[in-house]
Formats: C-alpha cells, sequence, structure tokens
C-alpha cells in the first residue's frame, strides 16, 4: 500500500535519503525541517505515518510527540523517532514521549522503507 509519509528532519542528505527511498518503493515523502512546521504538516496535510529527527530547531522530537500524541487529532497516526540519540536509555526516552517505533541514525538504506512499513496502519485498522 503507497502511503504519505511526513519526514521531520533539518539534515539535508538524511532527508534526500529517506525521500529517495520512500519513493523508489511508491510511497509519497512530505518535508518539514524543523518540529513546528512537522507538527502544522501533521493538522494540514494528514500523512499515513510520520517519520521524526529528536534534534529539531524551534520544537524538538519530544515535545512534538507530546503535543501529537496529546491531540485527538492526531494522537493515532504512527510517529517513528529516528535519531543519532541512540546511547541507552533513548529508546526508552523516545517511546515514553509518545513515540510509537524508533530508529537509529545512521539509518540502514537497505531496509530503511521495509522497517517504516512496519508501522503503516493496516487496511482493515483505517
Amino acid at each position: 500500500m503507497a502511503a504519505r509519509v511526513l519526514l521531520i528532519e533539518d539534515n539535508p542528505p538524511s532527508m534526500e535519503l529517506m525521500c529517495y527511498l520512500l519513493e523508489h518503493f511508491g510511497h509519497t515523502p512530505i518535508r518539514a525541517r524543523d518540529g513546528l512546521s512537522g507538527l502544522e504538516a501533521m493538522r494540514t496535510e494528514r500523512p499515513d505515518l510520520v517519520v521524526c529527527d529528536i534534534d529539531l530547531p524551534r520544537l524538538d522530537g519530544y515535545s512534538l510527540a507530546a503535543r501529537a500524541k496529546a491531540d485527538a487529532e492526531l494522537r493515532a497516526i504512527p510517529l517513528i523517532a529516528v535519531t543519532a540519540l541512540a546511547m541507552v536509555g533513548d529508546r526508552d526516552r523516545a517511546m515514553r514521549a509518545g513515540f510509537d517505533g524508533y530508529m537509529a541514525k545512521p539509518i540502514e538504506p537497505e531496509t530503511f522503507v521495509r522497517d517504516v512499513e512496519q508501522f503503516l496502519p493496516r487496511r482493515e485498522d483505517v
């Protein structure tokens, strides 16, 4: 199933790689370069899934996740943290903030799309 995936990422090379991979597998990436723009894009674009960095300008990923999960209109959108924060406890902190999944950077191009697709709502769930 092709999906609309919102990528919230401030690093241009990371953004380009994730967009390229998603497009190659038939998905439509939507771009946001900071947390506030990402939260607004969640409201206006209604993506099927959000892939979000943690260390973002204007609103960090933890705060974005907390706000999204507190919003009745946004909380059902799956939210995946993709971050270079990969120390002991970082995954748990992301999950406590409201993320539904966690992936460490650098991403693995061979498995990135498959890993992201695991979080897409199934047709019968929609």
